[in-house]
């Protein structure tokens, strides 16, 4: 049996053999992206009722919360530590990346539309990759992220002093992401 080398390259495999496997992984994709649009309908109804000082709109927050953690149980029915939390904002991020992306499409701003929809695509499959274990959170250590140059503050320089350097976890999740959407390079 052929390794699996990446998470795309993983689910692909699962989706293909969704008939011999109970966890019907093309289902579970359609569910995340209705999950998307049910964590941004939450969004909207807080901003609609900010906005309007109609207090209704927070009203129907509570049943859209509901339908979103019951059908989210559906797709990770079980979870260590943060998972969960990380898992919707991972799909709430993915989401509104994908939405800012066809905003500068029509725009005419291509270019920055794809980099946001590989963005987006590459938090989706971070998703995939935590809730398949794809990811071994417990190899992760920091080190310093040196990717994006950043401001100095005399805040920064006294606690660089008292620690060693790290790099985000995020970032080495990043890259391992970015490999499994480059699978497709031959």
């Amino acid at each position: 049996m052929k390794k699996i080398e990446n998470v795309k390259e993983y689910v692909e495999k699962i989706d293909s053999a969704k008939k011999l496997n109970p966890k019907d992984l093309s289902s579970d994709q359609d569910l995340t992206i209705a999950l998307m649009n049910l964590i941004s309908i939450e969004e909207h109804l807080v901003f609609s009722g900010a906005k309007t000082g109609k207090t209704h709109f927070y009203d129907l927050v509570q049943d859209i919360r509901e339908l979103r953690k019951n059908l989210m149980q559906k797709v990770i029915p079980a979870y260590e530590g943060e998972v969960w939390c990380i898992s919707k904002h991972l799909l709430a991020s993915a989401e509104r990346l994908m939405e800012v992306g066809t905003k500068q499409q029509s725009l005419g701003h291509p270019e920055e539309a794809y980099t946001l929809f590989n963005q987006s695509y590459e938090l989706y499959c971070l998703f995939w990759g935590l809730n398949m274990n794809l990811i071994d959170t417990k190899d992760i250590k920091w080190i310093e992220d040196k990717s994006i140059p950043t401001k100095t503050t005399s805040i920064d320089k006294a606690s660089s002093a008292e620690a060693p350097a790290k790099e985000g976890a995020f970032t080495k999740i990043k890259s391992f992401v970015r490999k499994a959407v480059d699978c497709c390079i031959e």
